[in-house]
């Protein structure tokens, strides 16, 4: 039997045929972003998965080992990628979406999500699926490996809707890499809505509201 990341489920509502694989930032894990879905009211029952990443040693932070997607190098989250732990944590989220596949959910009703480090893999995953998913919510983050995207993004992917959700005030992953990673995929046809708010490296009770209207309108 294949290993799948430990993880928490969520269950909003019976019998949910909707999916939504949340992932959290670097050092937290899966209860981080547990009573950001306990607050929001969907208008169709929802399973919400938490998974924890992997504890690895993370080279900015001194090779403290702590819950990470993959590897930071530099205090330029953009250079010096860890390719190899993007891929490996793409692989771990796929395994979640066939999971989700398995317990009858259709494709194009299970979103991916994530915060800061959870949000790029989330992207990278999401925009490389071979099929239309829901959509991604992609929170206070960037896309990761931009370079390679147009080689090995899914034309079906083109049509999974995005939502970015920023900070202006974000002092880990800047407003400008973010922007410029909304206007990337503006620019290769992807359907993205970008929205930022009046804050830092976190969440606000108008990201949440907004983050429920898309989710909304998505589920139409």
């Amino acid at each position: 039997m294949t290993s799948i990341l430990p993880h928490i489920v969520l269950d909003r509502g019976t019998a949910p045929k909707h999916s939504i694989i949340w992932l959290h930032g670097l050092g937290a894990d899966g209860e981080d972003f547990v009573g950001v879905a306990e607050q929001m009211n969907l208008p169709v029952s929802m399973r919400y998965i938490f998974p924890h990443a992997p504890k690895m040693p993370v080279t900015i932070n001194g090779g403290f080992v702590m819950r990470a997607w993959y590897d930071i190098a530099d205090i330029d989250i953009a250079a010096k990628q860890d390719a190899a732990g993007i891929h490996a944590s793409q692989e771990e989220i796929e395994k979640l979406i066939t999971q989700e596949k398995n317990r009858g959910v259709a494709e194009e009703n299970i979103f991916l999500a994530g915060f800061s480090q959870g949000g790029a893999v989330a992207l990278h995953t999401g925009l490389r699926h071979p099929a239309r998913l829901g959509g991604i919510l992609a929170l206070s983050t960037y896309l990761p490996l931009a370079d390679t995207l147009s080689q090995e993004v899914s034309l079906s992917a083109k049509n999974t809707p995005v939502f970015f959700g920023h900070g202006l005030h974000d002092p880990v992953v800047p407003y400008a890499l973010g922007k410029l990673s909304s206007d990337k995929l503006l620019q290769h046809g992807h359907q993205v809505e970008w929205h930022e708010y009046a804050m830092h490296h976190s969440v606000c009770a108008e990201e949440i509201s907004d983050i429920e209207n898309w989710l909304t309108r998505k589920m139409v």
